[in-house]
This record gives structure tokens, sequence and C-alpha cells, in this order.
């Protein structure tokens, strides 16, 4: 049905999807031509980890990590089909990445107002529902959203249930994640309706690539985290002076490629507490 930057996504029956992620990675709506080792595999067994943790909050698509075909056995997850919310429920406890930038020039972000004389790095006051657009990549970049906008395109019952939602599954995986020593600094989820217009929870969740990790011991506030997730791919090509942000993206060299499968493996372990055997 569909080739997104990560996954591709399979219709099986009426009502049934399986989506399938694979190695690739992208920065700035790119997919780059070096694929990250095991990186399909690592997000799927987080993303149903997470899953699990959160199950009493939501209910989620998930119908099968087994029942898949056998060539993507690990990396593919059976989900029921719903209607995706054209939103991105975005969670930031933290500021870094888009929301330092929108921060340092307003003083906000999507709207919402926060605290002056905070720094790159800090811990916000409280978590705020900070949502953007859901844009294809071929049809532009996701763009910050108000709350009002968000009622405006879905309606205020519906937006209200999606904000509440974001900050109660942020402050449930904050809070696991800080159990284990890692900072969940912000992370992305997305919604879909059932047809009986039953909220359930989508796509992946809570994964290094949706997701700012961070471990505790390497917080410090004032500059730029070192970040166990996809940042260190997006630091690495915007320190090589990728400017255009175009395709082709350029080659990941081999000792990042290895640096970011070992981060991707590292925070699989620290948060679910498994050893990553592949």
């Amino acid at each position: 049905m569909h080739s997104g930057k990560v996954r591709e996504v399979y219709r099986d029956g009426p009502d049934e999807l399986i989506l399938v992620a694979s190695d690739r990675v992208s920065v700035y709506d790119v997919v780059l031509p070096t694929p990250i080792p095991d990186k399909g595999k690592l997000l799927t067994a987080l993303s149903l980890w997470w899953f699990e943790q959160l199950g009493d909050i939501v209910a989620n698509h998930v119908i099968s990590a087994t029942d898949v075909p056998d060539e993507w056995a690990g990396r593919a997850i059976r989900c029921r089909a719903v209607d995706i919310v054209p939103v991105e429920c975005i969670a930031r406890g933290y500021l870094a990445g888009l929301g330092w930038e929108a921060y340092a020039k307003d003083g906000a972000i999507s709207g919402v107002e926060l605290p002056s004389g905070l720094v790159e790095g800090d811990r916000l006051p409280e978590p705020v529902f900070t949502p953007t657009t859901k844009v294809a990549p071929e049809d532009g970049h996701d763009e910050p959203m108000t709350f009002d906008e968000v009622s405006d395109q879905v309606g205020t019952e519906l937006a209200e249930r999606l904000r509440a939602l974001t900050l109660q599954l942020y402050r449930r995986a904050a809070e696991r994640a800080e159990s284990r020593g890692v900072i969940l600094a912000d992370t992305k989820f997305e919604f879909g309706l059932t047809p009986d217009g039953d909220v359930v929870l989508a796509d992946e969740v809570l994964t290094s690539d949706s997701s700012r990790y961070w471990r505790a011991e390497d917080w410090k506030p004032g500059g730029r985290q070192v970040g166990f997730d996809k940042q260190y791919v997006r630091d690495w090509a915007r320190d090589l002076g990728w400017w255009d942000r175009t395709p082709p993206g350029p080659e990941i060299p081999a000792d990042v490629v290895e640096e970011t499968a070992r981060r991707y493996r590292v925070m699989y372990e620290r948060i679910t507490g498994l050893t990553w055997n592949g």
C-alpha cells in the first residue's frame, strides 16, 4: 500500500495490515543510502515492548508480531487497519531540537508559552503537547500546529483526547525510562480511529527513531546533548555541511554506522532490561 522512509505497509485482507520496518535511516526527510544493521528489528522490538507497557492507558493496533511472513520475521507487525489521525502528536519534557529552536526564537513551542531563561537541554516545568502537521515527504515538511489548529482540523473533542493521551503516555514512558537511567526528552505518537470511532495507538511507539533519548549520566543543560537515538545521525549530517538537505543524501561512514547501531542497541537493552541477540 505504501513505502515510507523506513517502513513498508502491506494490506492483508480487508481489516489487517502488515508493517515492515527496514534498516533504512532518514534525516531531514531524506533517506540516506547507507543502512544501519539490525535497525528494523530493533525498532520493532522496542515498539512491541512499549506497546505492552502502555496498554492499560490506551488500546493499540497490534494483532501479532509472529503471524507474519517468514522473510520479515523480527521486523514486522500484523496490525488492525485504522484511519490514522492526520496530526503528529508530540510531547516534550525537555528543550531540544526544533523545540529548542522555536523557544529560542519565540519563547514558545506550537503556541505554548514557556518560562523565560531556559537553556538548551533544560527540563521543562511540565511536559507540553506540541503537535505538527502530518505531511508526506514529497509534499513538504511537517509544520508546527497550535492546539486550536488541531481542534479546527479534527474537532475539539478529539483534539482534547489526543492531547490528554499524548501527555499521559509521555509521563508513563518518561517515568519508566528514568527508572533505567534514561531521559526521554521528547517523543512522537500517532493515533488511529477504529470504525467505531475508538482512539488507538498506532504506527511505531517510543523507538529511537521517533524519540529523543539521553543517558541520565550524560545530561548537561546548556548545549547539544549526547543522543542515543537517530539524533546521532542528524548531528553527523548537520556537521557535515550538507546544507541543501536534498536527495541523494551522503553515504554514512562505517564508523558512524557502527556507532549508530551500538547506540540503538544500548538504548534497547537499558530501557527494556533485555539482552539484544539480533
